[in-house]
């Protein structure tokens, strides 16, 4: 499968081997221990008035879910480097924007994936509008793109660093 970098989220080493990791637990102890706790609850007798049984569907639904996002995300990974300090906007970069070009007005953020940053950085996907604004643009060029309102925005990229995580 050919990958584009739209679709690709890049990740450090131990970054890919962390998400790995929670997925083998989810995939194998987890999914025990959950099949488990469904049993115990069916034992219990009528499942319509069964708390304990919905619980441990409901946890099961959200565990399974997870499973897919690690899933589909590690299979798009590229695992290395982050892109080349050259100033050009990509994914896997903090990029510094300016609204309408006031260097007063800016906002600091991972062009990539959550799962890549810590809980002090703000995302933006690449497939997001702004995110398919600024991918490839250059330090001091401008991007517009479209709010959810429909009304359009211009920022200024003040700077574009590789993710350092």
């Amino acid at each position: 499968m050919t990958q584009t970098s739209e679709n690709v989220t890049w990740l450090t080493q131990s970054g890919y081997d962390k998400l790995k990791d929670e997925l083998e637990y989810l995939t194998g102890p987890a999914r025990s221990e959950i099949t488990q706790k469904i049993e115990q609850a069916r034992e219990e007798g009528d499942l319509k008035e069964n708390a304990g049984y919905h619980a441990a569907r409901e946890e099961q639904g959200k565990m399974e879910l997870r499973i897919r996002q690690l899933t589909q995300l590690l299979e798009r990974a590229k695992v290395g480097e982050a892109p080349a300090d050259s100033g050009v906007v990509a994914p896997g970069m903090v990029v510094t924007v300016a609204f309408d070009g006031d260097l007063d007005d800016t906002m600091s953020f991972l062009l990539g994936s959550r799962e890549v940053a810590g809980d002090d950085l703000d995302v933006y996907s690449p497939q997001s509008p702004l995110g398919q604004a600024i991918n490839g643009k250059k330090v001091d060029e401008d991007a517009t793109y479209e709010l959810p309102n429909g009304k359009k925005s211009t920022v200024k990229i003040v700077a574009a660093k590789p993710y350092v995580g």
